[in-house]
């Protein structure tokens, strides 16, 4: 009985004694005085994020005296929240670049973004697993998860054509997906606007997208049709839910929109597409960036994809021929009706003399109609544009959805690749109001996280990598425009990757802490 006394006694001791008579912990970070934002959609709250290596070991109530920590950051007026992940970012080309700068992503460090996925609209590397070692064994500024690519592996086999494969052909396509995904792809990403993928029946698609299936991955696509030059939006949506259900896996959907003035008002019908496929217990999600303007290629944008089958000689080759030019530029006027005219279509890559003009100003200058001169810029040196197309309606629709998630699409030349987080969180969140900052962080991070498959990020909580940004609400704002389209973002005033300090106090550091993210890969400690 004495005894057991002793040990209550003991006990409350230990319970009231000031927090200076224990031990303390040692950490290498610690994030004091801010309002923590943790991703899950849960209200923001007042707490510390204590930090050692590449893991968050602590988040919980201001208690200064806890922790003896190597670098004290005080958050206080600032909002903590998990760094941001971009699940469609075009940045293969950077983080595999000889040129360290490039590598360091700076653009997407100033937004807050600290993970980027590339390899998307079936652009991906044909071997995945071959190319994160690559990248591992460069430094990266961003940590970097990847696709293996429809298109990259249909260009490898069938090469331009437009002809199906056979079984031979079919069977080494599939060996080419489950390769990548051994390798450790997220999945299987898909292009089906673009050709030489536009010549792939859904079938085709399917049988590769099982190999996807077997190995836990999921299905990604920017699809067949975002307007009505085939199969309409609504049946694009309907064939990748259809491919996604077949195939057996989780379905995501690349920039979902309502491009050209035939789509517009669609997105309500689109959404419901989605829902009723959520409902039935399908995994459908999507991505979306807060701009007006699609990014893409002249010849994308206007060019009917029959006269692109077997590569830029066939297309050469028709054009020159009188019978098929016209009908060529007949199409080619439709498409540019459906991408709300010349005016709509700025230049922003190719030639220098023609970049910052709009495809009505090059025609204007040369006195010819703009599919004939669009067609001339194609055949010379092919050009990319920015696609003023979309209505802020349909915009405002599918960001509320809380299965649409927060991406860039980032491409050279359009302020997308420097601020579209940034912008989102300004003129949607704070100015606009459309979303609350915390759905628009969830949207960011641990919503995009579960729609790919990768572990422990995209939160802020014990145990997860330390991917952690801290930001001023008040200051927080895209800078890049259509005519200085690299401008950085402003307001990331401390941005960790892995535990490391890329930003501080809003400058970007000489730190390249960025890895390689694979799919099914047990934590790193």
């Amino acid at each position: 009985m004495i005894a057991r006394s002793l040990v209550r006694l003991l006990s409350v001791i230990v319970a009231i004694a000031p927090l200076s008579m224990r031990a303390q912990d040692t950490v290498d970070v610690l994030i004091r005085n801010g309002s923590v934002i943790d991703g899950t959609g849960n209200v923001a709250r007042a707490a510390d994020v204590a930090i050692r290596g590449d893991r968050i070991v602590f988040v919980g109530a201001p208690d200064a005296r806890r922790f003896v920590a190597t670098r004290s950051i005080d958050a206080r007026g600032l909002t903590i929240a998990p760094g941001f992940i971009d699940p469609h970012s075009h940045t293969f080309g950077d983080l595999g670049s000889a040129d360290r700068a490039r590598r360091h992503n700076a653009g997407y460090l100033m937004q807050g973004v600290t993970t980027v996925v590339a390899g998307n609209d079936g652009g991906g590397p044909v071997d995945v697993g071959a190319e994160l070692a690559r990248l591992e064994g460069l430094t990266i500024g961003t940590n970097v998860a990847l696709f293996v690519g429809f298109g990259s592996i249909r260009s490898r086999v069938l090469g331009p054509s437009s002809a199906a494969p056979d079984a031979t052909q079919l069977e080494r396509m599939r060996q080419f997906v489950a390769t990548s995904m051994e390798g450790g792809a997220l999945g299987l990403s898909t292009g089906l606007y673009y050709a030489p993928q536009s010549y792939a029946s859904t079938d085709e698609v399917i049988a590769l997208a099982r190999e996807a299936a077997s190995r836990g991955g999921i299905y990604d696509s920017h699809l067949r049709d975002e307007s009505s030059y085939t199969i309409g939006l609504l049946g694009a949506i309907a064939e990748a839910i259809r491919i996604g259900r077949e195939a057996g896996l989780p379905v995501h959907i690349a920039h979902i929109k309502a491009l050209g003035v035939d789509a517009w008002g669609q997105s309500d019908s689109a959404v419901a597409l989605v829902r009723a496929a959520r409902a039935s217990g399908h995994r459908v999600t999507a991505d979306q960036y807060p701009y007006t303007a699609s990014g893409t290629s002249l010849g994308a944008s206007l060019l009917p994809r029959w006269a692109e089958a077997g590569g830029r000689d066939s297309l050469r080759a028709r054009a020159a021929d009188p019978a098929t030019r016209e009908r060529l530029l007949a199409e080619m006027r439709e498409n540019l009706r459906r991408r709300n005219g010349p005016a709509a279509l700025l230049i922003t890559g190719g030639p220098a003399e023609i970049r910052g003009k709009t495809l009505a100003d090059i025609a204007r200058a040369e006195g010819t109609e703009p599919v004939v001169a669009a067609l001339a810029v194609i055949l010379r040196s092919g050009a990319s544009v920015a696609s003023f197309n979309m209505d802020e309606k349909d915009i405002r629709t599918f960001m509320v959805q809380d299965w649409v998630l927060t991406g860039s699409d980032g491409s050279g030349g359009h302020p997308r690749k420097y601020g579209a987080f940034p912008k989102k969180l300004r003129e949607y969140v704070l100015e606009k109001q459309v979303l609350s900052l915390e759905a628009m962080v969830r949207q960011s991070t641990s919503a995009t996280a579960a729609a790919l498959g990768i572990a422990n990020r995209g939160i802020v909580q014990e145990g997860a990598f330390a991917d952690v940004i801290v930001f001023d609400p008040r200051r927080v704002r895209d800078r890049s425009t259509y005519e200085e389209p690299e401008l950085l973002a402003e307001g990331m005033q401390w941005v960790l990757v892995n535990g490391r300090i890329a930003i501080e106090n809003g400058t970007l550091t000489d730190v390249l802490a960025g890895r390689g993210i694979r799919r099914g890969t047990p934590p790193r400690e």
